[in-house]
């Protein structure tokens, strides 16, 4: 099933920068049969929703195996049974 998400990452307690987690979270969606779209606050997703789950859980055991103690994550999806969701059918 193909769904659109928005994800953000936020790794807790890693002092007032954390460009390096946020880049490699983008760096392992990258790596993944998506469709990407960074922004200010978040990342859009477009692809399998399974994948997305998955990559999910992966972003979370790689940055925790770098270093990072603890992260929380904040995961919207869409998914759609009349037609498939896209982030290009989302353009205002």
């Amino acid at each position: 099933m193909k769904a659109t998400a928005e994800l953000q990452v936020v790794p807790i307690g890693e002092g007032v920068s954390v460009r390096r987690q946020v880049g490699r979270v983008v760096e392992m969606l990258g790596d993944g049969d998506f469709i990407v779209e960074t922004h200010a606050s978040g990342t859009n997703i477009e692809g399998d929703l399974d994948d997305i789950l998955a990559v999910v859980g992966r972003i979370h055991a790689q940055l925790h195996a770098e270093g990072s103690v603890r992260l929380l994550s904040y995961l919207k999806l869409e998914t759609r049974t009349d037609k498939t969701p896209t982030l290009a059918g989302k353009a205002l």
